[in-house]
């Protein structure tokens, strides 16, 4: 899992991304990526043959292990150009797979089953909605139609686990707009709080890494750091784990445990955060 990558390989995009190959042949075997959004710095990309694709994705993560599946998620970046580019790039990249802005995949892991559901945060946030000119694509989508979508699937989610991603964080340290995350919180957070049933709330935008966690609320919330550059984080309420480091997580599920791995740009663990408590839907 990587996000806020593209810097056409600057910073540490390019190492960071040899390392992520290097440990998928050796000892990961990943099954899939996930790209939690701001592929694209600064303006998005203008359509499927923009030289971006190239320059930030394919000659970066050109490693064979990692021509598996990519499920993607826009970022607010990628709002600044043609969001539809980013879903119509799935008909020109066998492994880039992103069918809307929105979507939910189920995956069987050593007799589990994992739902990962893949939001699209930045329409959910009214700094980006009410400013048309810079992300004129926010605007014209329908919040409410989303967060009844996301509602509804986990009120029928029968998993075994369940993570939830975004772009954007619900709860971090950040420098960034408070709006940003008390909109979160009053959309996403609420029905997070309602079904009780995520384990994990997985987001970028922040540059670098976090593990919140709140006694009243099952749901770990980690924020995972820059593929490319990172940036300083300090402890709040609720910071079980905090870093400034660039890198990467890797997620594994068994029938016990899922366990998020935040991998450090030296391919270090530098944190775990494990989830124990098993959806009881069924």
């Amino acid at each position: 899992m990587a996000n806020d990558l593209g810097r056409n390989g600057y910073y540490q995009q390019k190492p960071i991304a040899e390392l992520m190959g290097t440990m998928a042949e050796e000892s990961v075997s990943p099954e899939f990526v996930v790209a939690v959004g701001d592929v694209h710095h600064f303006l998005g990309v203008r359509s499927i043959d923009d030289p971006l694709w190239l320059t930030n994705y394919e000659q970066i993560y050109s490693h064979p292990e990692l021509m598996l599946p990519w499920f993607p998620i826009l970022g607010n970046h990628e709002y600044r150009g043609n969001t539809q580019a980013c879903m119509d790039y799935s008909y020109k990249s066998m492994r880039w797979q992103m069918p809307s802005r929105y979507y939910t995949k189920v995956f069987e892991v050593k007799g589990s089953t994992l739902r990962i559901v893949f939001i699209d945060t930045t329409p959910l946030i009214s700094k980006y909605r009410l400013h048309k000119e810079f992300y004129p694509d926010a605007y014209q989508q329908d919040d409410r139609v989303q967060l009844n979508w996301l509602d509804s699937i986990l009120d029928t989610a029968k998993e075994d686990w369940i993570i939830v991603m975004g772009h954007h964080p619900v709860y971090a340290e950040t420098p960034k707009d408070e709006v940003e995350r008390t909109d979160m919180q009053n959309s996403v957070g609420k029905i997070l709080k309602k079904h009780n049933n995520v384990n994990m709330y997985i987001n970028g935008h922040i540059h670098n890494f976090q593990h919140i966690k709140y006694q009243d609320c099952k749901t770990e919330f980690v924020t995972n750091s820059s593929a490319s550059l990172s940036r300083k984080v300090k402890a709040i309420e609720g910071t079980v784990f905090c870093s400034s480091k660039a890198g990467f997580s890797i997620v594994s599920v068994n029938d016990k445990e899922l366990i998020l791995r935040m991998i450090d740009d030296k391919g270090e663990i530098i944190h775990e955060v494990k989830s124990t408590t098993k959806n009881t839907k069924k």
